[in-house]
């Protein structure tokens, strides 16, 4: 398989200024980037995953501006119900994507559609189920009883799980240039539509933007992929057959990021219940800004599983590529948050600073063995070496779970970022000790499954 060049969409006019413009910005783009797709492609989902933070930031800095309090306090909480109703509903099929696409052959648009309908229908009936229940959950939204605001709320969320999967289609068929680009269009449509709705004075203008630019963002995106990259990618690969037993796989899976989910989203809960809304706060923001370092590993993953299935010869070399690239990132990442915790913290008031800065120099320091964690879990999805990855992933689980439930008592808030870095190391250890057990060259039958349950 060749190197892959073409990452982001070719111009088809005309030669000209905006022809020229853009093979300028590409060349650009190419020099400042590593030109190893391993590398480069898990920089740009890196890149996409950060400027999709940032102007998402920006929009909520403008939603308070523009829309009363109250407004905007519904309109997130509707947001964020929706979020995790789609991470719910969409099964890890993002990752399942990630993994089978490379290898579908003239299967792809078959698999990819299939994982649209399965997703979209399931995450449809999760929605329906919380609407009918949302009142006794959260009465500040009883408004999504309404018949409309409810067909909404449900078309919504089956389409954010159709926007999580295309992102992990583009980046199987190493498109990450594509991703980062339809995640701009949505970021800014959803600003423009916010200001349209404020003009308007729309108390739903939170909404219907945000509606609105996911909307445009699936148009744009499915049309480049089912058009352009699914094409491509079926001519390339006209003798791959798709690997068998997907849905054991898939299940095992979800299974296991069920158990990882857990690990991310119950701490906050936890630190809540045991010492208030003040300490979640100080831990909520410190989490939010340790997870890039975390976030970053991620994407680097899901280019190493890409690159895995293409080269299952390379597994190794390519293993060990991401642990000293993303290593080398990381630890310049580390000392950064470290050096400076206590000043980024200020920035949001002199309590975050006071209570969070030993817990953010933990959770940063946790992103180094959690490196060793989320690399071994990739390279045992690529060899569909699914006991090992849901065992790991419980174990993350316990681990954190169990050491936060007994240290918050005792440190407060500081104990959770013990917590992780304690769990993270436990983990982290037998597996640099015995990475010669996980960290191998994968065969053709390994990443195709054929000769081995899943």
């Amino acid at each position: 398989m060749s190197q892959e060049t073409a990452e982001a969409p070719q111009a088809t006019g005309p030669p000209g200024r905006g022809r020229s413009l853009t093979a300028a910005v590409r060349t650009g783009i190419a020099r400042v980037l590593p030109s190893e797709p391993l590398v480069r492609n898990g920089h740009l989902l890196a890149i996409s995953s950060l400027v999709n933070a940032g102007v998402g930031a920006i929009f909520w800095l403008f939603a308070t501006h523009w829309y009363d309090d109250e407004v905007v306090g519904v309109s997130y909480s509707a947001l964020s119900a929706s979020l995790l109703l789609a991470n719910i509903g969409q099964l890890n099929l993002n990752d399942f994507l990630i993994r089978f696409l490379p290898c579908s052959g003239r299967q792809t648009r078959k698999l990819l559609l299939t994982c649209y309908a399965v997703t979209a229908s399931w995450s449809a009936l999760v929605c329906l189920l919380f609407v009918l229940v949302v009142p006794a959950l959260s009465p500040d939204l009883a408004f999504l009883r309404d018949p409309l605001v409810a067909a909404w709320f449900v078309a919504a969320t089956a389409a954010y799980t159709i926007f999580v999967l295309q992102d992990g289609a583009l980046t199987a068929m190493r498109r990450p240039g594509w991703v980062v680009a339809e995640n701009m269009v949505f970021a800014f449509v959803k600003i423009a539509l916010l200001a349209g709705g404020a003009v308007l004075a729309l108390k739903t203008g939170i909404l219907l933007s945000w509606a609105g630019a996911l909307l445009v963002s699936l148009l744009v995106a499915n049309y480049l992929l089912l058009r352009r990259a699914v094409p491509r990618h079926e001519r390339e690969n006209p003798e791959t057959v798709r690997p068998p037993r997907l849905k054991s796989y898939a299940a095992a899976d979800y299974t296991g990021s069920l158990f990882r989910m857990a690990a991310y989203t119950l701490v906050p809960l936890m630190v809540l219940n045991v010492l208030g809304a003040k300490q979640s706060a100080y831990f909520s923001l410190a989490w939010i800004i340790g997870y890039v370092l975390f976030l970053v590993v991620r994407n680097m993953g899901s280019s190493l599983v890409v690159e895995v299935v293409r080269r299952p010869e390379r597994l190794t070399e390519h293993g060990v590529r991401v642990l000293r690239h993303s290593g080398m990132l990381l630890v310049a990442g580390v000392i950064v948050i470290v050096a400076g915790a206590p000043w980024i913290l200020r920035l949001f008031g002199p309590g975050y600073a006071e209570h969070g800065t030993t817990l953010l120099r933990l959770l940063a320091l946790s992103a180094l063995p959690n490196l060793v964690f989320s690399v071994a879990v990739d390279v045992l999805r690529a060899r569909r070496r699914m006991r090992l990855v849901v065992g790991l992933q419980i174990a993350l689980c316990v681990l954190v779970l169990g050491l936060v439930h007994l240290l918050l008592p005792v440190f407060g808030v500081t104990g959770a970022g013990i917590a992780w870095l304690a769990a993270e190391c436990l983990i982290a250890t037998p597996l640099l000790i015995w990475r010669s057990g996980w960290l191998t060259s994968a065969s053709a039958e390994d990443v195709t499954g054929s000769g081995r349950t899943s």
